[in-house]
């Protein structure tokens, strides 16, 4: 098996990496997705009339709970501490658009990546399910890692946004 997949043995058996010998390190993640909806989804979101309640703040804790339960969703994945972790929202109105952006920080000796893909995605589905009344039709997508720093990979800037 080739090692350059950290997550399998010489046997190609999956594995947890073994991170007991890496130095604690400052990382940091950033994460954004968006989600398009028709104009009756978008207009009640923006005019607080979703049944459901509070489309943004239901979606932001949503999206940082889910963040700090990353390695119970994804196989493999390490349990971390967090020293930061939000979920923002930008509306684009003209093209019926939310952006959802996690930034995930903490001291480990792993990752912060796959806390905030999973923040953003998981916020995204929290809009789609409580305006899904509106529109069942709405579409999550372009969800990508833009920057991460700390580790032995260093700083990581997405080019092809």
């Amino acid at each position: 098996m080739s090692s350059d997949f950290t997550h399998f043995d010489n046997n190609g058996n999956a594995i947890m990496v073994d991170v007991s010998q890496k130095e604690i390190t400052s990382r940091a993640a950033i994460a954004k997705g968006v989600i398009s909806m028709n104009e009756e989804a978008m207009k009640a979101v923006l005019g607080g009339a979703v049944k459901k309640g509070d489309v943004f703040g239901v979606a932001r804790i949503g999206g940082i709970m889910a963040a700090k339960r990353c390695a119970d969703l994804i196989p493999l994945c390490h349990p971390l501490n967090f020293d930061k972790c939000t979920i923002d929202f930008s509306v684009n109105e003209s093209k019926k658009e939310i952006e959802s952006i996690c930034e995930v920080k903490l001291s480990g000796k792993t990752g912060a990546e796959m806390e905030a893909l999973t923040g953003v995605t998981v916020a995204l589905l929290t809009i789609y399910d409580m305006c899904k009344a509106f529109d069942k039709a709405m579409v999550i997508g372009n969800v990508r890692l833009c920057e991460k720093s700390g580790g032995k990979s260093g700083h990581f800037i997405n080019e092809h946004l």
